[in-house]
């Protein structure tokens, strides 16, 4: 995701050399989504180079490959699992969560194969489960039996939220392609755990995205107050300004709870001169 197109030349600096993008990219947030390792686990080498980008707070979000969700739906993927498991080590405490997202038809009747799963998993890892199938936010015993099921492992539930995208037709070509990609669930707020994990999309409309936010705004100051420790990951289609987005969005939480800790200033894109 450090590496979007749109961004180069405009809020990160370019050309840049691989083992440099991503610490450019620190400097305007200091979290990350690991999509690319839904598609592929990356090599060892290639984590190193992360982990000498970003500061020991740096947090990943890391995606399972989609051969171990998508492709077994979590079953018999001891070799996959090891595989990914041993490739991220060189992050130590910088992944925060590993991610398994689960698709739309892993449903209620599939949640025994999660719960089976996550007894698995190694302790040392801080887990995050988003699902996409309808019944778990329309039957409260389904959301009750995902909700046990996080509860013995201590895994969050994602929530994804796309209510404002989702609102009214689309009014861009990235709308009208995010409109047939993107999952229609409903809101959810609740936290199972002291480091909640939001991801939520908004418009190609600054304003519109903005107000939609506003909810979690006080949420996530909510949580703060409680002493939990949120990641909320900012979208928009095209995700063009997403940078600066989430730094306006980490803004007006701190403008509720002022202990929180301000960003780090952005790496300027052109070289500082003194003239």
């Amino acid at each position: 995701m450090w590496t979007h197109k749109s961004w180069q030349s405009r809020l990160l600096a370019h050309p840049l050399p691989p083992a440099e993008r991503l610490r450019h990219y620190a400097a305007w947030c200091n979290a990350v989504e690991g999509n690319t390792t839904f598609y592929a686990t990356p090599t060892r080498e290639t984590v190193v180079s992360w982990a000498r980008q970003t500061a020991p707070d740096f947090r990943f979000v890391l995606k399972l490959p989609k051969t171990v969700t998508h492709e077994h739906r979590l079953t018999d993927v001891d070799e996959p699992l090891g595989a990914f498991l041993r490739a991220i080590e060189p992050l130590g405490s910088r992944t925060h969560a590993i991610w398994v997202q689960l698709p739309a038809s892993f449903g209620p009747d599939d949640v025994g194969t999660l719960a089976r799963f996550l007894r698995r998993l190694p302790r040392d890892h801080r887990y995050a489960v988003e699902v996409r199938h309808p019944a778990f936010f329309a039957e409260p015993a389904a959301a009750g039996l995902l909700e046990s099921a996080l509860a013995t492992v201590a895994a969050e539930w994602v929530p994804f939220d796309t209510t404002v995208f989702f609102a009214s037709p689309p009014t861009s070509d990235a709308e009208r392609d995010a409109w047939t990609k993107k999952p229609r669930t409903p809101l959810r707020t609740r936290a199972l755990t002291d480091r909640p994990i939001v991801r939520y999309l908004g418009r190609d409309d600054v304003d519109r995205t903005v107000a939609g936010w506003q909810r979690w705004v006080e949420t996530n100051a909510g949580w703060l107050r409680e002493g939990r420790s949120p990641t909320v990951f900012i979208h928009t289609p095209d995700n063009a300004d997403a940078p600066t987005l989430a730094r306006r969005f980490h803004d007006e939480v701190r403008a509720r709870v002022p202990r929180l800790t301000p960003l780090p200033e952005p790496i300027p894109v052109e070289p500082l001169t003194l003239f």
